[in-house]
């Protein structure tokens, strides 16, 4: 049986977490192998945020597992759980988790193929889900489908947000029609509305994870990241997404209402676009741990500040430095998964 079938449904992520989940950097994956010891350091800092408000829990290499363990030596709040792992990006090839009507939790266990075979191996990656379900005694659902966490969001009320660039990418399901990935969304999630986005940002090498650009604040409410300058490629895709939501309707019938949030400048490393996103933060129990980008980015870094202050009014907004880690693809929400 399908999880809808056993009244399962994928909470929003603002819902109460028992704990995060993340995975410790693998220097032989990384983008730039010698800046290992600072991408830790970023990670390190990102891990002891989260911990400020629940606990986390960071999936290491078994090698690495005492060096990781030193790291953290005396943080009660922080647990390291030897799993082998190819890299560190857990809101992808980490569990989807779902609670039932009497709050059991059940993970969904996606295929994973490294963002449509950009990166190999990825064989170790594929099995890391299993094995947290299989730690923590979850009830495990396997779906038939290659399925990325960055690519989705929901409201918790039966209404999903994707871009049509990564979910219908040939690179992911090529056999797969939007009907069918619609069907599996509904069965194993239990949606009842997708909103689909053309695009993601420019430069994203995840082909379009909804995480950078889109994401429900609450339900019918959706934070979006805007460019305002029509020279810049991000400009097109952005506007697109605001007319497609200033269009669509939730599953209750609600238009949306849109909080923009403006980009920061664009920014380069060895002549690509880094992907920086404000939308790329996370939620966590009364809080947000938000990347922000420092120098030129200064002022856009204090407008989403106050941008999400003010849309969360009850919840703390705790930055990291979002430079950290984003030269590796990602950044806070890529590396994370939330456990209600």
């Amino acid at each position: 049986m399908k999880p809808r079938e056993l009244t399962y449904k994928m909470p929003p992520e603002w819902a109460p977490h028992a704990r995060t989940l993340i995975s410790w950097p693998i220097q032989d994956s990384m983008c730039y192998p010698d800046d290992y010891e600072s991408v830790c350091g970023g990670y390190a800092a990102t891990i002891r945020a989260i911990a400020e408000f629940e606990p986390v829990t960071v999936v290491v290499n078994p090698e690495d597992l005492e060096k990781v363990r030193e790291v953290f030596a005396g943080e009660a709040r922080i647990e390291c759980l030897p799993i082998e792992h190819n890299d560190a990006w857990l809101r992808d090839n980490g569990p989807t988790f779902v609670v039932n009507e009497q709050g059991e939790r059940a993970g969904i266990n996606w295929r994973f193929n490294a963002w449509g075979g950009k990166y190999s191996p990825w064989d170790l990656d594929d099995q890391v889900a299993p094995q947290i379900l299989e730690h923590f005694g979850v009830r495990r659902f396997d779906a038939p489908v290659v399925m990325e966490g960055g690519s989705i969001h929901v409201d918790g009320e039966g209404t999903l947000i994707t871009t049509e660039e990564c979910l219908l990418n040939r690179n992911r399901n090529p056999e797969w029609t939007r009907e069918r990935i619609e069907e599996v969304l509904n069965g194993y999630l239990s949606v009842d509305k997708i909103i689909w986005l053309k695009r993601g940002l420019s430069g994203d090498e995840t082909d379009g994870h909804v995480d950078n650009i889109a994401c429900f604040a609450a339900p019918g409410k959706v934070i979006l990241q805007v460019c305002s300058d029509p020279a810049d490629e991000n400009y097109e895709i952005t506007q697109e997404n605001l007319r497609i939501l200033g269009e669509a309707r939730d599953a209750k019938g609600r238009p949306l209402e849109i909080i923009a949030i403006q980009q920061p400048p664009r920014r380069e490393h060895e002549g690509k676009r880094l992907t920086l996103s404000y939308l790329n933060f996370y939620f966590v129990n009364g809080g947000i741990v938000l990347p922000v980008f420092g120098g030129e980015a200064e002022e856009t870094d204090r407008m989403a500040v106050e941008d999400l202050g003010k849309a969360f009014q009850d919840r703390v907004i705790r930055t990291v430095d979002g430079m950290a880690i984003i030269r590796e693809g990602g950044n806070v929400h890529c590396t994370t998964q939330q456990m209600p």
